[in-house]
């Protein structure tokens, strides 16, 4: 190969490398702007009723004393119409300051303003008689804004009252305050209605932050959880090959060059399936596996007893039975030192087995290391806390289906992963197949990668 070869392809690799990096940022910046966090920017449905628009909405209620105003210049004249309009500014001032102590959330000046707004009601009685309760109207509204489970009541004595007590004050000389009545009943039930849509506005908006929230954390999980088990299976498939090649570059160079040729391919793949990690689009399929868990133990010096297709397989469980061969067969070439590593595919199941020392894998709490019930181990021989991340990323989705996972040593040796799915397709994970005790007995070596 010449020189100007060897630069043409150093070139090619060098803008292939840029490709992949290019991707892996529109990934990352398509999963950021695809899925905003709760500290995101408001939509409209947070803020339609706050803002300067509440002021706005409050401040239609004046219409009410406006026209108790009118009707006292209608009623009396002289020095009780000045009284009558002092009664009803007083009754303005009173509400505006509600309106405030509404926005603040002050309870206690909401209740002693209410009750001076009810005393100048009964006040403006004389001066406006029937319309007065035009008054009325405005208390009864806000007491069906704040307190909702009183509402009823309230509204109903509030229309009866309109109806009642022009009719029993014969000096007025008027019948039942028929509009009064329906101007209170109306208006009051469509405050209360509001009030209650903004509350379960409110609600939503809460519960639509709390959704993003989640959402955020499972989609972290997920690549976390993803990006472990890509990386696991790659990363070990580098380093066997690696191996490989350097021992066979002293005998044979052409093989040790084809080793570093795959291990250069193993890389592009690694990256490739980091980005789709990251962007979401990634895809697992069974016979990809069975295929590249052949290379990786040829690659090891592990005879390779695995099925040639995965027609066995229904097409809902193929993914999962996918992911369950990868993590097993990168286990078995990391941590089995093993001769024979075989795997059985039925319809709902998957079994993996090698004849490695179960021993190597297991920690100070007995058979399983880390899987051991109630023992801890890093699955060869080193003592650690808990399961590892492959351990809990399979059980995560095999209990997703409700399927189960026994792991465990085999007599006289070897190990033994076996995930069983129930028939007839995924079904939903019960508190019996998701919780730590239904996976059976943990994987030691399982529980590193």
């Amino acid at each position: 190969m010449t020189g100007l070869d060897r630069a043409g392809d150093d070139r090619e690799r060098d803008r292939a490398g840029d490709r992949d990096r290019a991707g892996m940022d529109r990934a990352g910046t398509d999963r950021t702007t695809a899925a905003p966090g709760p500290g995101a920017a408001p939509g409209p449905v947070q803020h339609w009723g706050h803002g300067w628009r509440r002021p706005l909405l409050a401040s239609g209620m004046m219409v009410f004393p406006a026209l108790t105003a009118v009707a006292v210049g209608g009623t009396v004249s002289g020095a009780a119409a000045v009284a009558g309009y002092a009664v009803v500014v007083a009754f303005c001032l009173c509400y505006a300051l509600l309106a405030l102590a509404l926005g603040l959330g002050r309870r206690r000046w909401t209740v002693s303003l209410l009750a001076m707004m009810t005393a100048l009601f009964l006040a403006a009685l004389p001066f406006a008689h029937e319309d007065a309760f035009f008054l009325a109207t405005v208390v009864v509204s806000a007491v069906a804004i704040q307190w909702r489970e009183h509402a009823a009541r309230v509204v109903a004595a509030g229309t009866l009252a309109a109806l009642v007590v022009p009719w029993a004050v014969r000096p007025w000389h008027t019948g039942p305050g028929g509009f009064q009545a329906l101007a209170l009943l109306f208006t009051s039930l469509t405050c209360g209605a509001f009030a209650g849509i903004a509350a379960t506005n409110d609600a939503l908006v809460a519960a639509r932050a709390e959704v993003a929230r989640l959402a955020s954390e499972a989609e972290r999980n997920r690549i976390a959880r993803d990006l472990h088990d890509l990386l696991g299976h790659s990363l070990t498939a580098i380093t066997v090959k690696s191996r490989l090649a350097q021992r066979l570059a002293g005998k044979d160079l052409d093989l040790a060059v084809a080793e570093m040729a795959a291990v250069e391919t193993l890389s592009r793949q690694a990256l490739s399936d980091v980005r789709a990690a990251v962007s979401g689009y990634r895809e697992v399929t069974l016979a990809g596996e069975i295929a590249r868990g052949r290379e990786l133990l040829r690659a090891a010096g592990v005879v390779a007893d695995l099925p040639t297709a995965a027609d066995a397989v229904a097409p809902g469980e193929r993914e999962l039975f996918g992911w369950v061969l990868r993590e097993g067969i990168t286990n078995v070439v990391r941590h089995a030192r093993a001769e024979r590593c075989s795997v059985l595919l039925t319809a709902t199941s998957v079994e993996i087995r090698d004849d490695g020392a179960a021993a190597a894998r297991s920690g100070p709490g007995g058979p399983g290391g880390a899987g051991g019930t109630g023992g801890t181990g890093d699955g060869r021989g080193n003592s650690g806390a808990g399961d590892g991340k492959g351990l809990t990323g399979l059980r995560e989705r095999v209990a997703a289906v409700g399927g189960t996972v026994e792991a465990g040593p085999l007599d006289p040796r070897g190990w033994r992963l076996l995930v069983t799915v129930p028939p007839g397709g995924p079904g939903p994970a019960g508190p019996e197949s998701a919780g730590p005790d239904a996976a059976g007995p943990d994987p030691g070596h399982e529980g590193t990668t």
